[in-house]
Parts: structure tokens; C-alpha cells; sequence
């Protein structure tokens, strides 16, 4: 998934806290793509569900990836965050993460072929 110059490769939305596994392009900082990040979602809550009020704690945590295992790694922890939790069987049955549209777009494009 991208959005504008950063990539989205992961996500999930959990109850409490947000895991997103990201590329941020060399002449970006991790702290301007979270502050894009964060300042975009509370402008869409506020102009299309009319939500007012802080939304997100100050600051984040952020683990950098090193190589493809690493990369792999936190994907895994990502996708599988709901069933842990147990809100899903199956990171594929959470709605609010990528497991489940990754899973939904597999199953369109099967459909259509």
C-alpha cells in the first residue's frame, strides 16, 4: 500500500495501539511520516465522522529493520497482534488490519480469473 511518498507495507489497528511496518524515503524522517501519519487520519476522523478530541498519545516507538528476516519478523508480530490478543482466529478474520485486505484482494482477483 503507499501513501504519497511513504510506503505502507503493514498494519494493524488494535483496540488500544497501531503497529505499521513502513518504507520512509532517505530525504524523510521517521518522525515527519508518523506526524503525516497521525495529522491525516485525525483530519479524515474529524471531516468524515465528525470526531473531536485527541486521538493519538504523543510520541511513538519505532524499531528499525535491518534486513529481510527482520523485515519478515515484524510482519509475522503485525499480522498475528489480533489473534495474540484474541480478537480473530486468524490475522485474515480482523478487519482492521492488512492480513484481512490482503486476504479480500487474493480472493477478488481468484474470482476474476
Amino acid at each position: 500500500m503507499r501513501s504519497g511518498t511513504v510506503t505502507i507495507h503493514d498494519f494493524v489497528i488494535m483496540p488500544n495501539h497501531v503497529h505499521i511496518l513502513l518504507t520512509v524515503p532517505g530525504e524523510m524522517s521517521v518522525e515527519k511520516a508518523m506526524q503525516l501519519i497521525k495529522g491525516r487520519f485525525s483530519f479524515r476522523a474529524n471531516k468524515d465522522l465528525g470526531f473531536r478530541g485527541g486521538i493519538w498519545q504523543r510520541g511513538f516507538s519505532d524499531v528499525r529493520i535491518v534486513d529481510e528476516e527482520s523485515f519478515q519478523q515484524h510482519r509475522a508480530h503485525i499480522d498475528n497482534n489480533p489473534v495474540k490478543a484474541g480478537l480473530a482466529n486468524a490475522p485474515e478474520e480482523y478487519r482492521a488490519g492488512s492480513a484481512y485486505l490482503k486476504h479480500r484482494m487474493r480472493a477478488a482477483a481468484k474470482a476474476e480469473s
